[in-house]
């Protein structure tokens, strides 16, 4: 050791870490200029940069999101000598690329936000989010309503802005025709247009926009955003008159040209086992067998219709507005929606009776289906989201205070794949149940539930709300400090 480190016993100490003795050797190093190291630390960065969906730009072999057009690098006041992407790093930046500077000298960090702003580009991004926010404020109230607050939408667009100047628009009284989803999906999803709603919460016929820029020639920006949205508002209702002109059910025979996966068939195929499946599940739900089947056999139909196939996002919303405009029972229509839920973390799940049968029976044919022919999530990659689902089903399940076996409910769908996939059905069973188990866990640690309770009662997962009730128990049992002694006599006995 001391030979590696080409010191004596004489630069050594000794230091006690609990009832262990290390030795340790200090060594003093020469001082090193901290500008020399930048180079070093520079590289390092530009190689740990990952993205998404990186781009090679010009002659560069490096990889990044974007062509970078010039460097800007101080250390104190001095430019270090570094250079990247084949650019030599400077004191000069430049502002907005139509209202500022193509030139700015910054000859320390204490003047750089302020020379940045001068230049119109906000370089906060808590300042800039702020700006948007109670612009927008102020441009709904002035219309005489709210904007739809959406945070993801706020967040999306605070980081395509330099210099935020909100404005309005409007778009034709008829459109409020629509179903009110086929109006905002375009409005957010697609323009990235803050839809506005009257104090009732009624949809109004105007929208909130973030242009990145100043107030100039400000009303042409806004005509220029209300007939991009009327284009895409009038296919919306295009598309609306031509689904609606024929009953949902019409549109069923479509599902057998749409792929579900190779090895598990077409959307057909899974309309037919979730026929099967939801009529199984019923019985144990005990829950109108008949209903469970109908929803089950068009949840799946506006997938072929004009409006999915444009908005994919409205899939099952349409699916409620259709079955109803043809005659179904509510019961019905509400399922062919919750069966989705929930699409994401934080959503609703299904609480309908017929909604938590269709939708557990369609999360449960996706795991079941894709682990039966050796599709199974590994690391980081899950390609159909089966661990989503499988949280979406343990959720359904604790929200609905659902007792019901959840082996069983794994059974019965696995049995739909015996006749078409070769598979041992106890091994993939065991898979399954281990994967549930496995998120059942995470869900009960992000509730700050000890991670020894949760070992303890993780064991047996068939009721699933029982096993959360028993560790919420469990754990305010543990924290109570009148029970430390109880658990110290049963771990005495226990050993």
């Amino acid at each position: 050791f001391l030979k590696s480190k080409n010191v004596s016993l004489d630069d050594i100490t000794f230091v006690k870490n609990g009832n262990e003795e290390y030795v340790y050797v200090v060594k003093k190093l020469p001082a090193e200029e901290t500008v020399s190291y930048l180079k070093e630390i520079f590289e390092q960065m530009r190689d740990s940069l990952s993205f998404p969906k990186p781009m090679r730009w010009g002659g560069n072999k490096i990889k990044f999101i974007r062509p970078i057009r010039w460097i800007l690098c101080l250390y104190g006041d001095e430019v270090p000598d570094l250079e990247m992407f084949n650019l030599k790093a400077s004191n000069i930046t430049r502002g907005h690329r139509f209202l500022g500077n193509n030139y700015i000298n910054i000859s320390s960090i204490d003047e750089y936000e302020q020379k940045l702003e001068e230049n119109f580009v906000i370089l906060d991004d808590t300042k800039r989010r702020e700006m948007i926010r109670t612009q927008i404020i102020q441009v709904a109230t002035k219309l005489g309503g709210v904007y739809m607050e959406d945070e993801d939408l706020l967040e999306e667009v605070n980081y395509i802005i330099e210099f935020p100047t909100a404005l309005y628009g409007e778009f034709k009284e008829e459109y409020l025709k629509l179903p009110k989803e086929t109006i905002i999906t375009p409005m957010k999803e697609h323009q990235r247009y803050f839809p506005v709603l009257d104090n009732d919460g009624n949809l109004l016929n105007k929208f909130i926009t973030v242009r990145n820029g100043n107030d100039y020639m400000l009303e042409n920006v806004r005509k220029g955003n209300e007939k991009v949205l009327d284009a895409r508002l009038s296919d919306a209702h295009f598309f609306y008159e031509q689904d609606i002109s024929k009953k949902l059910e019409e549109y069923i025979p479509k599902l057998e040209t749409i792929v579900y996966h190779e090895k598990l068939g077409t959307m057909y195929d899974k309309m037919l086992r979730l026929e099967n499946l939801s009529s199984s599940y019923a019985k144990i739900f005990d829950v109108n067998e008949k209903d469970a089947k109908r929803a089950a056999h068009l949840c799946k139909a506006d997938l072929t219709t004009s409006m999915v196939f444009e908005f994919t996002e409205l899939q099952g919303i349409m699916g409620r507005y259709y079955a109803t405009i043809s005659g179904e029972n509510q019961e019905v229509a509400d399922a062919i929606y919750e069966h989705y839920l929930p699409r994401f973390a934080g959503d609703d799940v299904a609480k309908t009776n017929i909604g938590v049968v269709v939708s557990l029976a369609d999360k449960f044919d996706a795991i079941c289906g894709f682990f039966s022919v050796g599709i199974k999530p590994t690391g980081s990659q899950d390609p159909y989201a089966l661990r989503r689902m499988a949280l979406g089903i343990l959720n359904t399940l604790i929200e609905n205070k659902v007792s019901v076996p959840l082996d069983n409910l794994v059974k019965i769908s696995l049995r739909q794949f015996e006749t078409k996939a070769e598979f041992d059905f106890n091994t993939v069973f065991d898979e399954i149940m281990d994967f549930m188990k496995l998120r059942l866990k995470n869900i009960l640690l992000e509730q700050k539930i000890r991670y020894d309770v949760v070992d303890s009662v993780i064991d047996d997962i068939s009721l699933v709300y029982s096993v959360v009730e028993k560790a919420k128990q469990v754990e305010k049992w543990v924290n109570d400090k009148n029970n430390l002694s109880n658990i110290n006599t049963f771990t005495r006995i226990y050993n």
